[in-house]
């Protein structure tokens, strides 16, 4: 995984993500071009597949909305790291398959545009501009299925599958 960073500050919430008045978007495709539209109506449009969202603390606070991390995927990011999230924006991202990785050092030292590559397995952040390394928890075996899987409901499915489930 690997791409140029986008650099948010503290408190960034779901609104901001995707405002309100876009909740009646529905699919992944029409989420993506909305993702940070309460900050750059326009900001959708420059992200390349890949690409890395870094911010502070508290990161996808406000509502529950799962609109936010779907439109962050669907956009394109590959994972976002921060200093802490919002629990139930965690749990939401890790739903549908999104990494979100928390490292302070990280988040405190990637800048606007570094390239950057993770490493999940093996818990590394690496800033390729910089020639700076950063390490985080990596995630426990099942939460790392789902992840690869695409996300819960694939990761059920594929179980159900493997037991002869229909």
């Amino acid at each position: 995984m690997s791409g140029r960073a986008y650099v948010f500050g503290d408190n960034v919430d779901t609104d901001l993500i995707v405002p309100g008045r876009f909740l009646t978007l529905s699919t992944p495709e029409e989420l993506a071009g909305v993702c940070m539209a309460g900050l750059d109506a326009g900001f959708a449009s420059r992200l390349r597949q890949g690409d890395v969202f870094v911010a502070g603390r508290n990161f996808g606070c406000g509502s529950s909305r799962e609109h936010a991390p779907i439109s962050i995927k669907a956009a394109g990011i590959c994972c976002v790291i921060a200093v802490s999230f919002a629990r139930i924006f965690y749990r939401n991202a890790i739903n549908i398959g999104l990494p979100v990785l928390e490292s302070k050092s990280a988040a405190r030292s990637i800048r606007e545009g570094d390239e950057i590559a993770v490493e999940l397995q093996e818990g590394r952040i690496i800033n390729l501009t910089q020639e700076e390394t950063y390490t985080f928890t990596p995630f426990p075996g099942f939460i790392m299925d789902i992840i690869r899987e695409g996300g819960l409901v694939n990761y059920l499915k594929n179980r159900s599958t493997d037991r002869g489930g229909n």
